[in-house]
């Protein structure tokens, strides 16, 4: 069975049917067909960073980013750091 993919208006849709119009959790998930704690996380998600929420394919949030970044760079020093050791020996 393959995981089923969700589009970033979906969610937000599915989020607002029950915050705005006041479905309850159980009956939209019903309706939608999903479990209630994936509708539960993506309307947690949505509270948490609503500008941020669900980037979608391939994107990230600027934090993971900045992580990304980092790790690379760390790894490249421990690189550089490991050839100079080398060199001095």
């Amino acid at each position: 069975m393959q995981r089923r993919k969700f589009s970033r208006e979906f969610k937000l849709e599915a989020a607002r049917l029950v915050k705005e119009r006041g479905v309850a959790v159980a009956q939209a998930s019903r309706d939608l067909d999903l479990h209630e704690n994936v509708l539960r996380k993506w309307m947690r998600d949505l509270s948490a960073d609503p500008q941020h929420a669900f980037p979608g394919h391939g994107q990230m949030k600027p934090e993971q980013l900045e992580v990304e970044r980092l790790r690379r760079e760390v790894a490249k020093l421990k690189a550089e750091r490991d050839i100079l050791k080398k060199a001095a020996a």
